[in-house]
């Protein structure tokens, strides 16, 4: 197959199909595309090497899919009966829940798919470093305020890299504080910045100062040099697109970790600006809603 297979996100699929404009076939979920989409944020995960393979049997199927390496997710729309015979002639793959913080192995996870009772369609090589574009982590259902949490976690465990024991970050947008919360548990020394209260018990936390306050009408400067940027505000993206331009000018911070969130319609085009910042990733995680995820690192630092 020439070509690329792109996984839609459930409830986001016309997002996808914006981005890609054309496509050749549909299965399910999966889009192919003959040409390969500049740029979609809008997936779940992306098939990069994908090829088609006709089988007579279950045996056959699962030994051609060993043959190539160890592990494979299938992304599936039919045949799951038979789809699950072979998945059970292949070696096992981890789905339980993962603790934070957590690295991910530098070993490449396939998808494969059925399109009919004797084809398949597989790609050994994927965009996203989890099975099928998913992960789970092991809640605290108790700690945190809100689940916003897990995004965090998702995107640093995606960046490869999180805040050390003592680095200073600027949470923005940190009521009630569940990246907060993350963060100081972390070790790191935590500015969060709102104009509504962070929960007391989040406040009382070692090394959470709490700034009352709308953090996009403060300058760099104002806060001062930072490890980490962080912000999980909602405003419409030109506005933290502005700000972040700010921070960057600024070079009071190298490591940024921000929510894209869509006010309505996707704002394609200040996404894509996002995108262009030197040393950028724009994805949308797992735990996303209607939004995205910018993250842009200092790697030297790592």
């Amino acid at each position: 197959m020439m070509g690329t297979v792109y996984q839609a996100i459930p409830d986001f699929a016309d997002h996808l199909e914006h981005e890609l404009g054309t496509w050749q076939d549909k299965w399910g979920s999966l889009y192919y595309a003959v040409e390969r989409c500049q740029a979609p944020f809008w997936q779940q995960n992306i098939w990069l090497e994908p090829f088609r393979l006709e089988f007579d049997s279950i045996s056959q199927a699962a030994a051609a899919l060993r043959d190539i390496q160890r592990n494979w997710a299938p992304v599936l729309h039919t045949q799951f009966r038979r789809a699950a015979l072979i998945e059970g002639q292949l070696p096992p793959i981890s789905r339980k829940p993962r603790p934070f913080p957590w690295q991910v192995p530098e070993v490449p996870i396939g998808a494969w798919s059925l399109l009919d009772a004797h084809t398949l369609i597989a790609s050994p090589r994927c965009s996203s470093p989890f099975p099928a574009g998913i992960i789970e982590f092991e809640e605290d259902k108790f700690g945190p305020p809100s689940r916003a949490y897990l995004k965090l976690w998702e995107a640093l465990v995606r960046c490869g890299k999180w805040p050390q024991s003592g680095e200073k970050c600027l949470d923005a947008g940190a009521s009630p504080g569940g990246w907060t919360w993350a963060l100081a548990r972390l070790g790191a020394e935590v500015t969060a910045v709102d104009r509504a209260p962070l929960e007391d018990r989040i406040l009382a936390m070692p090394g959470v100062t709490a700034l009352k306050h709308d953090a996009f009408t403060l300058a760099p400067e104002d806060i001062g040099p930072m490890d980490w940027v962080f912000s999980d505000v909602i405003c419409y993206p030109p506005r933290l697109y502005e700000w972040i331009q700010k921070w960057l000018a600024s070079g009071l911070c190298q490591n940024f970790v921000c929510t894209i969130k869509m006010q309505g319609e996707a704002d394609y085009e200040t996404t894509r600006a996002f995108a262009s910042v030197p040393g950028s990733v724009v994805t949308h995680l797992y735990h996303n809603k209607h939004e995205l995820t910018w993250y842009r690192l200092n790697r030297a630092s790592k």
